[in-house]
């Protein structure tokens, strides 16, 4: 269906634009009124149709947009289920698979955090002994000399009697003095 509208509005243009003007009319012209009231009826009668054309065209878009929606639906719906029944054995051995790979990297990972704490551990409980062992080795050097020393100052001594002293006594506490 051919629609009048544009013709009869470019008619009422040509009929605006070629009217004349009064003198000093200031942008004013004269135009058949009887012609124009014509031309502006049939404009008005061409709007139902014009109308109805463009609601019928509404709703064929509007019917195409619902069909075109239910068969997407059913397209996503049908690779959903296709997706679905994909995921067999294979698929769980897979990832079975994969999992386990990432459990034992993990397992590997953590080994080997442990076996590097543990040599620290190990290194700084031996290094703590090294040097308990030394002091205790050095305290040893230390005694082993003042009783030489202590040794070689009674040999050199005059021999004289021992002086008397009562016996100690079992709760009489002995001091060594081996400065």
């Amino acid at each position: 269906m051919s629609s009048r509208i544009p013709e009869l509005l470019n008619m009422l243009h040509a009929m605006i634009d070629e009217a004349w003007g009064p003198p000093l009319g200031g942008g004013k012209c004269v135009v058949d009124r009887e012609r124009a009231l014509d031309i502006l009826d049939e404009i008005r009668g061409q709007f139902p149709t014009e109308i109805a054309e463009a609601k019928r065209l509404l709703n064929a878009r509007a019917e195409f947009i619902t069909n075109a929606k239910r068969e997407a639906d059913d397209i996503k719906r049908t690779a959903e289920d296709q997706a679905r029944k994909l995921t067999d054995e294979q698929e769980i051995i897979r990832v079975s698979r994969s999992k386990s790979n990432e459990m034992l990297t993990h397992a590997e990972t953590s080994a080997t955090e442990i076996k590097r704490v543990a040599n620290e551990y190990v290194d700084d409980a031996m290094m703590r002994t090294e040097e308990a062992l030394t002091a205790a080795l050095d305290e040893i050097r230390q005694s082993r000399q003042r009783f030489r020393q202590a040794a070689k100052t009674a040999a050199e001594a005059p021999k004289q009697a021992p002086p008397t002293r009562p016996p100690p006594s079992p709760t009489q506490q002995i001091d060594f003095d081996l400065e």
